[in-house]
Formats: C-alpha cells, sequence, structure tokens
C-alpha cells in the first residue's frame, strides 16, 4: 500500500473529528452580546482544540511526504495517534460541561500528551522501516520540540490537578510551539 492511501483516510478522519468539535458548540440561548460572551469559555476550548488538530494534520501531512512505502506497523501506529486525536472533541465538551473542572482539564491534557505519544510512535515506526538513513530520521535527527512538548504535557496533567487554567496555559504554549509546520521535515523533503 502507497502512502497516499494512508494520508487519504488519515485526512478523512482529521476532517470528521473538526465537523464533530464544531457541532458540539451549541447557539447562544439569547440575542444579546452578554449571551455570545457567556459563550467564550467553549469557544476558547473550541479554538485550542481546532489548532491542536490542524497541528497534528498539518505535521502529520509533512511526515507522511518521507514516507516511501508502509508496513502493519505503520498502519497501527497512524491508528494509534488517530485514536487519540479523535478523543479531543471529548476532552473538549467535557471542559466546557464542567467549566474547567480539575478531572476534566486533566483528562484533556492526558489526551493531548497521548496525542503527542501517539505522533512520536508513528515517527518512530517510519524510521524503523525506512532505515536511520531515511529522510524522515534525518529530519528528526533533534527532536527538541517532540520532547518539550511530551514534558509540558505531562507538567500539564498533573497541574490540572493544582491549577486548571495553569495547565490551559501550558497546553497553550505547546500549540504556540507547533503552529508553524516542522520545517525540518520541509528542508529534508526539498534537499532530496
Amino acid at each position: 500500500m502507497g502512502r497516499q492511501r494512508l494520508e487519504a483516510f488519515s485526512d478523512g478522519v482529521f476532517a470528521i473529528l473538526i465537523t464533530i468539535m464544531v457541532l458540539e458548540i451549541k447557539v447562544p440561548r439569547g440575542d444579546g452580546v452578554a449571551d455570545l460572551i457567556a459563550l467564550m469559555p467553549i469557544l476558547s476550548t473550541y479554538a485550542l482544540s481546532f489548532i491542536f488538530v490542524g497541528i497534528y494534520w498539518n505535521n502529520h501531512h509533512h511526515m507522511l511526504h518521507t514516507v516511501e512505502h508502509t508496513n502493519g506497523l505503520i498502519l497501527w501506529a497512524n491508528l494509534f495517534l488517530l485514536f487519540w486525536i479523535s478523543l479531543i472533541p471529548f476532552g473538549c465538551e467535557w471542559i466546557d460541561e464542567s467549566q474547567f473542572a480539575s478531572v476534566p482539564v486533566a483528562v484533556y491534557s492526558f489526551v493531548l500528551l497521548m496525542c503527542a505519544l501517539g505522533y512520536w510512535v508513528l515517527q518512530r515506526t517510519i524510521i524503523q522501516s525506512h532505515g536511520v538513513q531515511s529522510m524522515l530520521a534525518k529530519a528528526v535527527r533533534y527532536p527538541w520540540k517532540e520532547q518539550s512538548s511530551l514534558l509540558i504535557y505531562c507538567i500539564a496533567v498533573l497541574s490540572a490537578f493544582w491549577h486548571p487554567l495553569i495547565a490551559m496555559g501550558l497546553l497553550v504554549i505547546v500549540a504556540g510551539m507547533w503552529l508553524v509546520p516542522d520545517r525540518r521535515i520541509e528542508r529534508v523533503v526539498v534537499e532530496e
């Protein structure tokens, strides 16, 4: 199987997740500005979740451009990543329903931690399949963003029990780190 089929399937999952997230947002009950302002917490969580799904979609797209062939391990690693990404809408909705309570924020942070771990597993599986001289191996030789993200997610999970808004702030920091697509992969693809 070529990477195009893997990419098409993954793109479909990403599109469905974005649709599910927006459908969970309820319109204001009233028609005033105050009614709209009351929705700001869920709109901000939705925006953060949308950004995370977009980051994963964008970097997943770049990473798959380094794939020459797929195998069963790559397919399962990809499904592991997509499983955790598919839980982002759940976390977003639970945060809204609980008004940023500790456990929902901790679970949301944990889901994002597992997404990052899933991305790392997929990355390592592709490198294992393609070799240490592959484009992806060359591109991610210094994985400081990946390691920093995993650490910050762990801190966010723990801090959610102490102060949920600090955990949310840490998640915003990780999103800021990844807003620009992973240029390391772009550079290697262009060089090859």
